[in-house]
């Protein structure tokens, strides 16, 4: 090959390389809260590290790698990861101009795909949320409600043109919401909305399973689809669980892979909401053979340990040696509230906390202590231990491979578990401090 000729080659591949690669800029706010940028691209069922950066009082410029894939990715800035992000579409194409402030949230200045999914859904939501308000004050000026709903009309078929042939457009199209083509009273929208609701929706493209908004339409739908009269918390569980059974028909051709992460988006709703019948009904009747079928072990492990140790389970049983007698957590007695503390008497952190906590236990009556130790052996473990006589105290030989360190879920020592007087968890204090305070502010 002429060298002149290898060399144009080298210098138009290195030209298309650079061509490929973007990159992310912008600035944050209040500055001094952010120091480093972790990139994520979103996959159905997981998510992949492409890229980091330092931040600079407040800026920050991250370069995408030139294979990067096109797709939805997620900047994470704290931790824990699931509550200090945020997301953006990548189409390898252009740069990206963003601001993002804790109080106000994300902006795009620069992004053909990103502007354009910011205002299509600033745009739906204004006018989604003046249609309820015609609803919800009763209004009854007919013609206003079918300017509204041809607004809305108008506006869904506008970005829907936009966006042809772009990745925003999957979002854009997916969204379409229930459009009434004359005047309908509430009871009737509301009816409609709901028998309309997924029909826009491709549970099977490929571009939406990159991202949290179909795990997001089926918990607004599952949680919020509602009767519009109110209802007491106790006929708000079943009305729920009814909700699920009707998603459960319409995902009925939805892979296994899939619906796992749409239920399990549903049981983590569920548990963090404290509706333990609506949790326990997903994972018994759906979630839990679904993980089964697509191999997740570690989903199953991690839902059956939250069950286990959730607020208003009663504690599992702990059993320990007092000599040849034999005692349990369930056998104690004579207190309002009981404190389980799972410790080493190797870790610093225990030798300083436990002694603190100890004294001032005394202020607060009521209280029993069960105090684990989780040891090699008992040597040490009888030395420390007999310092804090006031607590009742069992050792745990194996330290990380007891079984309570997978029973109650143990992942640094000391743990702390508040209990009632039926042996309930009902806190799950981070320190001692907050041990006490919880105890203070419930004596």
């Amino acid at each position: 090959m002429n060298p002149k000729n290898a060399f144009f080659l080298l210098t138009l591949c290195f030209t298309l390389l650079s061509e490929a690669q973007h990159s992310v800029s912008g600035n944050l706010s209040p500055a001094d809260d952010y120091k480093w940028l972790i990139a994520y691209k979103l996959n159905p069922d997981h998510q992949n590290y492409v890229a980091d950066t330092a931040v600079k009082n407040g800026a920050f410029s991250l370069d995408m790698p030139a294979n990067a894939q096109t797709g939805m990715y997620r900047l994470v800035y704290a931790v824990p990861q699931e509550e200090f992000y945020f997301d953006f579409i990548y189409n390898g194409k252009e740069d990206i101009v963003l601001s993002f402030d804790s109080q106000k949230g994300l902006s795009f200045i620069s992004s053909t795909e990103n502007l354009l999914y910011a205002r299509y859904f600033n745009e739906i939501h204004g006018l989604e949320k003046q249609i309820t308000q015609f609803y919800s004050e009763q209004k009854k000026d007919r013609n206003l409600l079918l300017n509204l709903n041809q607004k809305l009309a108008a506006v869904q078929k506008s970005f829907e043109t936009q966006s042809q042939g772009m990745l925003s457009g999957h979002f854009i199209s997916a969204n379409r919401p229930y459009i009434s083509s004359g005047y309908e009273d509430a009871e009737t929208y509301m009816k409609h909305k709901r028998e309309h609701y997924f029909d826009a929706l491709d549970f099977n493209d490929q571009v939406l399973q990159g991202s949290d908004f179909l795990k997001d339409k089926v918990v607004n739908y599952v949680f919020t689809a509602l009767p519009n009269h109110q209802i007491a918390s106790k006929e708000k569980e079943p009305v729920i669980m009814d909700n699920v059974k009707e998603l459960a028909q319409v995902l009925e051709d939805v892979s296994a892979t899939n619906k796992v992460q749409l239920f399990n988006s549903l049981w983590t709703q569920a548990s963090n909401d404290n509706l333990n019948k609506v949790a326990d009904f997903i994972y018994d009747n759906y979630l839990k053979s679904l993980a089964t079928e697509t191999n997740k072990s570690e989903l199953i492990k991690k839902i059956e340990i939250q069950n286990r140790l959730r607020l208003g389970a009663v504690a599992p049983e702990i059993t320990w040696n007092e000599g040849s007698i034999t005692k349990r957590l369930s056998g104690l007695s004579g207190a309002k509230n009981y404190v389980i503390v799972f410790w080493s008497s190797t870790c610093s952190h225990c030798l300083q906390q436990l002694p603190e906590f100890h004294r001032a236990l005394k202020d607060i009556p009521n209280t029993k202590v069960l105090a684990i130790g989780l040891e090699d052996d008992d040597v040490t473990w009888k030395k420390e231990s007999a310092k804090l006589s006031n607590f009742v105290h069992g050792i745990a030989l194996g330290k990380w491979e007891s079984p309570y360190a997978d029973i109650y879920d143990i992942q640094q020592t000391p743990t702390y578990y508040v209990l009632d007087n039926e042996k309930r968890i009902v806190a799950r204090p981070g320190d001692y401090e907050e041990v006490l305070k919880f105890l203070k502010d419930h004596d």
